[in-house]
């Protein structure tokens, strides 16, 4: 019971006025009791059914073609060849026939067939040195600013001990000048100098000139200026006047794979072209000065990060690609209302604007990613995941239910880890991760990029997964063929997913924000 126990929580709900009754005229409360962060994994609901099926359907030629096989493989081959041609005869109009069935049937293939999408490559803005401050000197100049009483300023130093951030992270110097730094100004400074310094690496990496992108797709949740971050971009590096430009806005730490999913749908309808998606945030624009625990918690999390990727659809960059982009799922929960508040942008009683972190973030995220999961992993899963999952759905279902239970016969649940050699979960804080590590059994290694991003570079936002995938590549992990799953969350709420598969052996990059640091990691590995 007491375990029970600690996965509930209970919230006072105020009811308003009576209007009739005894009670007329009084106001009423109640008591809601929720549970906290679910145990998705044991959860096997109808659209995790309805999604296994649906993969079943969708393999069923396979299941068509397995008798064929089984008699074609119990003939000799003596016996195939005169079944073949020597017992069966063929006029010339059958032949004909033949042929343009088989051609017809290859051309619709090929038509019917998306056109790959190749990630050339990407870049990860590093600050300069004199950004970076340690925990200890955030709190101290924090209290130099004189923006922060004692109450806040201790608050803060409680939430970065235990936020697994290091002492090498970087914030913008303007956040501790004494007067108001959430300026359009700065915040332009700030975006301009990480996106110019992501952009220009990544266009030197590539060999690829700022007028051949054909398509730019930009994301930063808080700060919008007009004219739009894309448009800085489209203005410094003078890009032609007929690119497909696209600014994305107020979409949260997930922005990044949504900016993905754009890029690959305009990809996909204009053929032979370059896209460039550039994910940030501005931390000064962002700042609270206030007394709200609750605004006061992004201050502590968000640091100054930047990431461009480069893709194509160009089969011939096949050979100088990366990786190829698998799947991208996304799943949006904001019908609920306390998901949609969740990570919410308001003012306080002073009315100083800012970011609100809810309390029930970890159980509105612990629920979006149920939801997740449950349409991301019967994509992605091996196939014979897939069919014992199936098998045991079926075997629960033929006998009893109390027969079921007495022979242990639980839902099966599906290792979807065997779909992945990577995984690049977004680092929002210590205690999102140890909870998503927890939840979905996953090893230490699993978590091993997200930690170590958390802890030299702190919460860059939608850049993050970027950031990890560099730390893999730094360590010289990635090998062709291994699949990397890219998932994200943000305000909404929502959970976003990407996996790519390794064209080829990812090599030590040359130019990487880990290489000095990189050795240092995992801490006390």
């Amino acid at each position: 019971m007491a375990g029970e126990h600690a996965l509930l929580s209970a919230e006072i709900v105020n009811r308003g006025i009576e209007s009739s009754g005894p009670d007329a005229g009084s106001p009423t409360f109640s008591v809601r009791v929720r549970r906290r962060l679910p145990d998705f994994l044991q959860s096997v609901n109808l659209n995790y059914v309805k999604l296994g099926y649906r993969n079943l359907v969708g393999h069923a030629v396979y299941w068509a073609t397995v008798p064929l096989l089984a008699v074609v493989g119990s003939l000799s081959r003596e016996a195939l060849w005169r079944k073949a041609w020597e017992e069966t005869s063929y006029d010339l109009a059958t032949q004909l026939a033949f042929l343009v069935a088989l051609a017809f049937t290859v051309a619709v293939y090929f038509m019917w067939k998306p056109r790959p999408i190749y990630l050339l490559d990407f870049a990860c803005y590093r600050p300069s040195d004199d950004l970076k401050v340690s925990n200890e000197e955030f709190i101290e100049l924090a209290r130099k600013s004189g923006k922060f009483n004692e109450e806040s300023l201790a608050f803060q130093s409680r939430i970065l001990k235990s936020s697994g951030i290091g002492d090498e992270t970087y914030v913008p110097k303007s956040i501790f000048s004494p007067g108001n730094c959430a300026t359009m100004t700065e915040g332009r400074a700030e975006a301009s100098t990480a996106m110019i310094s992501a952009l220009d690496e990544l266009f030197d990496k590539c060999r690829v000139r700022p007028k051949d992108i054909g398509i730019l797709v930009v994301n930063c949740s808080l700060f919008n200026p007009t004219p739009s971050l894309s448009a800085m971009i489209l203005n410094h590096y003078k890009m032609r006047s007929n690119i497909l430009s696209y600014n994305l806005g107020g979409m949260g730490c997930s922005a990044g794979v949504i900016a993905l999913d754009l890029a690959r749908d305009m990809l996909r309808a204009n053929p032979s072209s370059y896209a460039v998606v550039v994910s940030t945030e501005a931390v000064s624009f962002t700042w609270y000065t206030g007394r709200n625990r609750s605004m006061l918690i992004p201050n502590c999390f968000f640091r100054m990060g930047c990431s461009a990727v480069l893709l194509s659809n160009r089969r011939r960059d096949f050979r100088r690609a990366k990786y190829r982009l698998e799947h991208i799922v996304r799943t949006h929960k904001g019908g609920d209302g306390r998901s949609f508040r969740c990570v919410y942008q308001e003012e306080d009683e002073e009315r100083k604007k800012c970011l609100c972190i809810s309390r029930d973030l970890m159980e509105v995220g612990g629920h979006a990613l149920k939801a997740h999961i449950t349409t991301f992993a019967p994509r992605v899963i091996p196939f014979s995941e897939q069919l014992l999952f199936v098998a045991t759905l079926f075997y629960r279902h033929l006998l009893p239910k109390k027969t079921a239970d007495s022979a242990g016969t639980k839902p099966y649940i599906a290792e979807y880890k065997l779909a992945f050699e990577h995984l690049c979960v977004h680092a929002g804080s210590k205690a999102v991760l140890d909870a998503l590590q927890k939840n979905l059994r996953l090893e230490d290694r699993h978590m091993e990029a997200s930690l170590a991003t958390l802890h030299r570079f702190g919460n860059t936002s939608s850049s993050s997964i970027w950031y990890e995938l560099a730390y893999l590549e730094a360590k010289g992990r990635v090998r062709g063929g291994d699949r990397v799953w890219q998932i994200a969350f943000g305000s909404g709420f929502k959970c976003n997913s990407a996996v790519w598969k390794a064209t080829r052996r990812v090599r030590r990059p040359n130019r990487s924000p880990w290489l000095d640091c990189v050795d240092r990691y995992p801490e006390g590995g």
